[in-house]
């Protein structure tokens, strides 16, 4: 059980999850939730496949300095 008493912290997994199902399906109910094309999902996992081959941190050598 959480520890908070207020709002969702306090409510079940499920409880949570029937209340975001809802949301999304009236969303998409009303014409406003966003539909990918088949086009934009692959641009988008191209983007997120580019940016996760990037390392994060330089990779140095030991006794190398980044910068003088």
């Amino acid at each position: 059980m959480p520890n908070s008493t207020k709002g969702f912290a306090s409510m079940s997994l499920e409880k949570r999850r029937a209340i975001a199902g809802l949301g999304g399906k009236a969303a998409h109910a009303q014409g406003k939730a966003h539909v990918w094309t088949r086009e934009e999902a692959q641009a988008a996992g191209r983007k997120g496949g580019l940016r996760r081959k990037q390392p994060s941190i330089p990779d140095l050598k030991a006794g190398q300095r980044s910068s003088p």
